[in-house]
């Protein structure tokens, strides 16, 4: 499940060298056929990439993920957590399977990634989380709320995680406002889909401008931290 999704882990650099080490990237990716192709791209242009089918919910797909960062290339330097689903309804049509799936994806999902980098980090002296939240954080609308609620949470939690990293560790936060992605309004009710959509595709922003944002965070010099990002479409309110 995915928010920015593909477009972005084509775009994000990795992260900075240190201690002259070449750095490889490992991609969560959705699917295998899709995620072959963010890969191939990769490597075609020169970069070194492994992908990794991974559902963001179960514990023991994170743990895999930074496990095969670790097995390949013997460190993790980033974990990008941006895995969602933006299937919003109003409360009255009681679609609470899409609730539970955007609690576990960006709630559960998140926590998952904590728990299995945060050792990682501790043991190494160094490391990043970036994670993606929403300006639906900063204003709820409706039919959104459910959604808004799970993205505060990931406001709160990186908020959290920030303050206990200590000083070796670097957290951040990016939070997209209405991105060009072929996740919105999917799963989302019909009506609320074709607004949605029709939304999109008059004031999106591309989701090169969201990697941007995380190539920038990633690329600050250690002992600089980029706490928050908001980035929006001029036009959105």
């Amino acid at each position: 499940m995915k928010a920015v999704g593909a477009p972005v882990q084509r775009i994000v650099p990795p992260a900075p060298q240190r201690q002259g080490m070449h750095q490889p990237v490992v991609r969560e990716v959705g699917g295998w056929l899709r995620g072959r192709a963010v890969v191939d791209g990769i490597t075609e242009k020169g970069g070194t990439a492994t992908g990794v089918i991974v559902d963001v919910t179960r514990r023991e797909d994170l743990q895999r993920l930074t496990d095969t960062a670790l097995n390949q290339y013997g460190r993790l330097d980033v974990l990008v957590s941006n895995a969602g689903t933006m299937a919003v309804s109003p409360f009255d049509d009681l679609r609470q399977d899409d609730w539970d799936a955007m609690v576990s994806t960006h709630i559960t999902g998140l926590l998952n990634g904590i728990g299995a980098a945060l050792p990682v980090f501790r043991r190494q002296c160094f490391g990043q989380f970036v994670n993606v939240g929403s300006t639906a954080a900063y204003v709820v609308k409706t039919p959104q709320a459910v959604y808004a609620a799970t993205k505060t949470a990931v406001k709160v939690l990186t908020e959290g995680l920030r303050q206990e990293s200590g000083p070796d560790l670097r957290v951040t936060l990016v939070s997209p406002g209405f991105t060009h992605t072929e996740g919105i309004g999917k799963g989302a009710s019909p009506e609320t889909a074709a607004a949605m959509t029709q939304q999109r595709d008059e004031i999106a922003m591309p989701p090169s401008a969201i990697a941007s944002a995380i190539g920038y965070a990633i690329e600050q010099p250690d002992g600089v931290d980029v706490s928050e990002i908001v980035v929006r479409p001029t036009v959105q309110a």
